[in-house]
């Protein structure tokens, strides 16, 4: 049943994610009220995995037990700084609040989480999509001699796809402040959006996948010697 829980939050985690991402699409009221959905989606996922932080400080830190930790407490500082900011800007989820001050840094801050958030969440996921290939695999056993190839192709097509998406959007341009207000296309159609950002969260759930398969890999040839 917790398991269950578990990716049920996981899964509207993501579909909000992508939804947010879109504010063009919904408006300010709706981009809100998922906002604070996908907090509150956001803490019941550490409530469910709070045995993370029980183990913060135990056992030894492997190469790959590293870079998720790094991965993690970024994601985690991100989404700190996106409900800070999102509180200090909100005109309705949390308009009773008496907030005047602060808005510049906050809609600075607003733009650095959301698009550092939605890279780090998706790099996030891809350290737990073994769990995934693993549900697929057994729903096609006889393919199963391939599907390490298959999976590796389909991902590989998807990333490079991403990696021009990332460009084409200037990602690079929000994620380091270069400017301030972010450009929005009203008038492109929503599914071109919704692939150009999917890809690029496959993009970042291959390169993560990979790198931490790379690193377990390393960790067992050293056990080996």
């Amino acid at each position: 049943m917790n398991g269950k829980l578990k990716r049920a939050v996981d899964v509207l985690m993501t579909a909000a994610l992508l939804i947010l991402m879109g504010y063009q699409f919904w408006g300010e009221k709706a981009h809100e009220w998922v906002g604070a959905g996908t907090f509150v989606l956001f803490a019941a996922h550490h409530i469910l995995n709070r045995g993370w932080y029980r183990n913060l400080f135990q056992g030894k830190y492997s190469p790959r037990r590293i870079f998720q930790g790094c991965v993690d407490m970024l994601t985690l500082l991100s989404m700190l700084m996106l409900m800070y900011s999102g509180i200090v800007l909100s005109r309705y989820v949390f308009s009773f609040l008496p907030i005047e001050s602060g808005l510049a840094m906050a809609r600075r801050l607003h733009i650095l989480g959301s698009y550092w958030g939605f890279l780090l969440m998706s790099l996030h996921l891809g350290l737990h999509w073994n769990m995934v290939l693993g549900a697929v695999k057994k729903k096609i056993p006889a393919a199963s001699h391939k599907f390490h190839y298959i999976c590796f192709g389909l991902g590989l097509f998807v990333a490079l796809y991403g990696a021009w998406v990332f460009v084409k959007r200037d990602f690079f341009t929000y994620l380091f402040l270069q400017s301030e207000f972010v450009f929005l296309d009203y008038e492109e159609p929503k599914i071109l959006f919704y692939l150009d950002y999917l890809s690029l969260m496959g993009m970042c759930i291959f390169i993560s996948h990979y790198t931490g398969e790379f690193l377990q890999a390393i960790k067992k040839k050293g056990k080996s010697y």
